[in-house]
């Protein structure tokens, strides 16, 4: 009994130590607009700016993505929170664009060694039997922490002082304290071996997968790149369009959308892993609708229910995606088709979003975001019209 209440705590504690580093990413969502005041560049500059995150995320998925398993998890999470501190400091010192895009490369980057490694790491820290409870710790840590990091960052923004200073200030002493609680955490890889055993990973599709892939990769793509939308233009719109300049409001509507992505990654173990798929991509395309009303009638309302809707239509359609490619793939190939699965989904957080600060010059923001949001449309239907002839099967 005390052994099992040791291996919760320290669960937990996991947990918090990933829900900081992932907040770490989302904190300067509502600030964008404080930060183009500041420095006096561009909608299209905005998406760029974000979409370095996703370029530092691929990259350390690709390059390291499997480090944890060599050389322990405790060191890549460490190494994890250092670019994370080291990102904080870029925003507290910018003085200009380099800044940004340097604070947002090393958020990617922190974030790419926690994404595989700190889940893997709440769940082994969990006692036996323990799965399912902490596979809700590490998805509520996860998706949670992309929610409190714009929500925290819009509180303070608007009811602080120091709106540009203060969020990443109060970041790097959480940072510092999630250093300190996980050098108290056990290790949990037994046999470790030094780093220069770890080989790039390449990502790949066994010829059992393929016809799973592609629906799961559709609707993961489109799954974040919603979210991309919401995290780097969202602010922009409620601000010029509906004339909410309330930095908190900002960083609710957001948040909004990863807690209801939360809901429904959890809601998989009722709705079923082979159901949630077709019902996330329909889930996505009704968020994706709802946000064109929004646009198109500049209605604050349809703004928060596409974010709740999109949301829990993009964590059930993500979390069936995973289930559906892990249970096509051969148990010596899945870690490499799964992080294939992930690059394309953080591809769609970067393409799309800069395709829509591209059109935003010459249409519009409203414009811009309808033509991403019909594109997107067309996608999500292309993959629901291919799961209701073919379903997939996947794995709990």
């Amino acid at each position: 009994m005390d052994g099992d209440r040791r291996g919760w705590r320290q669960c937990l504690l996991g947990g918090v130590v990933f829900a900081v580093c992932m907040a770490g990413t989302t904190l300067p969502t509502p600030l964008y607009g404080l930060y183009q005041e500041k420095f006096g560049f561009s909608e299209l500059t905005v998406t760029v700016v974000y979409a370095v995150y996703a370029f530092g995320v691929i990259g350390v998925l690709l390059l390291a993505g499997n480090a944890s398993d060599a050389v322990g998890r405790r060191p890549v999470l460490l190494s994890g929170l250092a670019f994370a501190a080291a990102s904080a400091v870029c925003f507290l010192c910018a003085t200009g664009l380099g800044w940004l895009y340097a604070g947002r490369l090393l958020s990617g980057l922190s974030a790419g060694l926690f994404t595989g490694a700190a889940t893997v790491y709440v769940l082994e820290l969990a006692p036996h039997g323990g799965a399912s409870r902490a596979t809700f710790v590490a998805t509520a840590a996860n998706m949670g922490g992309l929610g409190c990091g714009p929500l925290l960052a819009g509180v303070l923004a608007q009811y602080a002082a120091w709106p540009l200073y203060l969020p990443f200030a109060v970041h790097l002493v959480l940072v510092a304290g999630s250093g300190g609680v996980l050098l108290w955490l056990s290790e949990t890889v037994g046999e470790r071996r030094p780093l220069s055993t770890v080989r790039p990973q390449r990502p790949g599709l066994p010829a059992q997968v393929r016809a799973v892939f592609g629906p799961a990769a559709i609707a993961s793509f489109v799954g974040f790149a919603l979210f991309g939308v919401f995290t780097s233009v969202s602010p922009a719109f409620l601000a010029q369009s509906l004339d909410v300049h309330n930095h908190a409001v900002s960083g609710l509507v957001v948040a909004l959308a990863f807690f209801a992505s939360t809901a429904g990654q959890l809601a998989v173990g009722r709705v079923g892993a082979q159901r949630s798929l077709p019902l996330g991509c329909a889930g996505l395309f009704a968020g994706l609708a709802l946000l064109a009303g929004a646009l198109r009638w500049d209605l604050l309302p349809l703004v928060v229910l596409s974010a709740l809707v999109g949301g829990a239509g993009q964590g059930l359609a993500f979390r069936g995606a995973l289930s559906a490619v892990a249970g096509a793939s051969p148990a010596d190939r899945r870690a490499s088709v799964v992080s294939t699965l992930f690059v394309v989904a953080y591809a769609g957080i970067s393409v799309p979003v800069i395709g829509v600060g591209v059109l935003a010059d010459p249409l519009g923001l409203e414009g811009a975001g309808l033509v991403f949001i019909a594109c997107m449309a067309v996608l999500v239907s292309t993959a629901a019209v291919y799961l209701l002839r073919l379903p997939v099967r996947a794995r709990t």
